[in-house]
């Protein structure tokens, strides 16, 4: 099997089991969307991606996202890894979204950032769309907004000037059922709906829990191994 005919196979199959869930859970067609997750994969297999009908990715580490954003430019990359604050200004010139903010200071690194990256001509779309990644557990060790502190870092989204707050990220905690982790984050996120008076996106949900995501509302899954298979070797 050619590596375009596997890549197509794979998102039809994961395809189907989004569709699947979304029935299951008396969801509309379409109301949560796949992310293939392409790190440790080459370009070539984004550009495969993008051939056969996708228009976003994600990435985790940003040399590797920052290096592809600069060849694909009609690709768009969303960071899902932790940020560290010397990168901020790197991942405002490529980023389309980031699905891991998790500080005050990431995020005004990143608004300050966005300013710069306009000012250069780096980029031209004026606002970044932005996820507060939540730590359910509260273990700083893998990253995440301690819960106590989740609606005063949206209020700092919300009012950033070339940030926009779309919603909240999760990855389930250590031994946690992810049918807790998510039925509590889909808790904080109707909070904060409520609060801005608007919908917001819900990006949860990877390979081996989809399903429960989506019960609780994910609007966003991503999923790596299961469409590109196992990381190549160096």
């Amino acid at each position: 099997m050619d590596r375009v005919t596997e890549l197509q196979h794979n998102l039809t199959k994961v395809q189907t089991r989004i569709d699947s869930a979304l029935q299951a859970a008396a969801r509309p067609a379409g109301s949560a969307v796949l992310l293939p997750v392409t790190k440790f994969h080459p370009l070539s297999d984004v550009e495969i991606l993008q051939s056969l009908g996708v228009t976003a990715v994600g990435e985790n580490r940003e040399q590797e996202a920052r290096d592809k954003a600069a060849k694909l430019a009609t690709m768009d990359f969303h960071m899902i890894g932790q940020i560290q604050s010397k990168k901020v200004n790197s991942v405002a010139r490529w980023a389309a979204a980031v699905h891991s903010i998790d500080s005050l200071k990431i995020a005004q690194g990143l608004d300050h950032g966005m300013e710069l990256a306009l000012e250069r001509g780096d980029r031209t779309t004026p606002s970044l769309q932005s996820f507060i990644q939540l730590s359910l557990d509260g273990d700083p060790a893998r990253g995440g907004t301690p819960l106590e502190e989740v609606t005063a870092l949206a209020e700092a989204i919300e009012k950033a000037t070339h940030l926009d707050f779309a919603g909240v990220m999760c990855v389930p905690p250590l031994n946690w059922e992810p049918e807790r982790a998510f039925a509590q984050a889909r808790e904080i996120l109707s909070g904060l709906e409520h609060h801005f008076d608007r919908s917001l996106e819900f990006s949860a949900g990877m390979s081996g829990d989809l399903a429960e995501a989506i019960m609780h509302g994910s609007t966003i899954v991503r999923v790596g191994t299961e469409i590109l298979g196992t990381r190549p070797l160096a």
